[in-house]
């Protein structure tokens, strides 16, 4: 069985930092490029960042030079280092694994994880 958990949301204040955690179980995470997005109130998902299987990492404009996503591919978890938070920053962070190879293609979500920047 598939799982992806994400972990290590939570309330803040603003400018504080949090660091989210997305472990997966039954795949091989490391063979799967991986987003986070997130999702306020009212709102539509949205990217938040993406790292590859080789490392490679791209970010929403948005969120550039505040986070940082990360993976340990020994622990088959993703990271989303999150600093100077926002109130804006409010939102669900889901993560979300995709692996393709010729034409196949898999795709698993996590659960999401709260994640709330207020005074």
């Amino acid at each position: 069985q598939v799982q992806l958990v994400e972990s290590g949301g939570g309330l803040v204040q603003p400018g504080e930092s949090l660091r989210l955690s997305c472990a997966a179980s039954g795949i091989n995470f490391n063979t799967y490029t991986v987003h986070w997005y997130r999702q306020a109130p009212g709102k539509q998902r949205e990217l938040v960042a993406s790292i590859t299987t080789s490392g490679t990492t791209s970010y929403a404009d948005a969120m550039k030079g505040r986070f940082t996503i990360s993976r340990d591919n020994a622990k088959n978890t993703v990271y989303l280092q999150m600093n100077s938070l926002k109130v804006e920053d409010t939102a669900v962070y889901y993560c979300n694994g995709v692996w393709a190879w010729l034409g196949a293609s898999q795709s698993y979500w996590g659960q999401g994880t709260q994640v709330t920047v207020s005074s």
